[in-house]
């Protein structure tokens, strides 16, 4: 089982993640947002937002550059395991409370509003409720890595972390030792990964730069069309009965 869950259930959801990202996005372009209701309740949101934005955000960047950077790159740097450790503690446990807090509200306002619950999918108040247990295990692993700075239990995750991205063999025992809170921390977030291109999470991904820069002013439709514009164009003159433009002379 160990094998299984952090050996081969991290490139499932991953392969998950990717694939079903994409094809949604292909398949379903209008269905990729976060659908506000804003306009249904705004009081509660815009603390909540901010508060769970800004600190999930801290948090992701913080694991990734966190895990898959090198050690090496941190001794070059002059960053001891100990001082990363503390840092990561530090700004994780700050960020995990915003987000916690923020989050908290959020599912509140969703949860406890007969207007915003009934435009609300299952989907919607199933992640929400996923991410903040996600928060819940994240603090309490804080707990346990105050009792162990040396930054050894650390160093077994990047060392997972980068054997997985890697392709390399072997990857789950070294983390065959970690306290359980780590291990439920750890398959809590690849499920999330693996739910993420079936809920409305996928709207992270959403950079509009190019509606912003590019195309001022308008939005971008995909038709499922087949037929040409002007093939459709043409058909359409056909049964109104115009074959071309017409011209109109003055009489003489």
């Amino acid at each position: 089982m160990q094998d299984f869950l952090f050996g081969i259930y991290p490139y499932i959801a991953l392969s998950v993640l990717l694939i079903g990202s994409v094809a949604r996005y292909e398949r379903d372009p209008f269905t990729w947002k976060s659908s506000s209701s804003q306009l249904l309740r705004r009081k509660q949101l815009i603390v909540g937002s901010v508060l769970f934005h800004v600190g999930v955000l801290i948090i992701f960047f913080g694991h990734f550059f966190g895990l898959l950077t090198p050690l090496a790159v941190f001794h070059a740097l002059g960053i001891t395991p100990f001082a990363k450790q503390l840092l990561a503690v530090v700004v994780g446990g700050i960020a995990g409370v915003m987000a916690l807090i923020g989050g908290g509200m959020l599912f509140h306002r969703r949860w406890t509003d007969p207007r915003i619950r009934k435009t609300s999918s299952f989907a919607d108040i199933a992640i929400l409720a996923l991410l903040l247990a996600q928060l819940v295990l994240g603090l309490g692993s804080i707990l346990v890595s105050v009792q162990n700075l040396d930054g050894g239990e650390m160093i077994r995750f990047m060392t997972w972390a980068q054997m997985i991205l890697t392709f390399q063999s072997g990857a789950a025992a070294q983390i065959a030792d970690a306290a359980l809170v780590f291990k439920l921390h750890l398959f809590l977030g690849l499920t999330i990964f693996l739910l993420f291109p079936f809920t409305r999470l996928v709207h992270m991904l959403s950079v509009p730069i190019r509606y912003v820069t590019l195309r001022p002013g308008y939005q971008i439709v995909r038709s499922r069309r087949r037929r040409p514009l002007e093939e459709r164009r043409s058909t359409h003159d056909a049964r109104q009965g115009k074959s071309g433009p017409t011209i109109t002379t003055p009489a003489e």
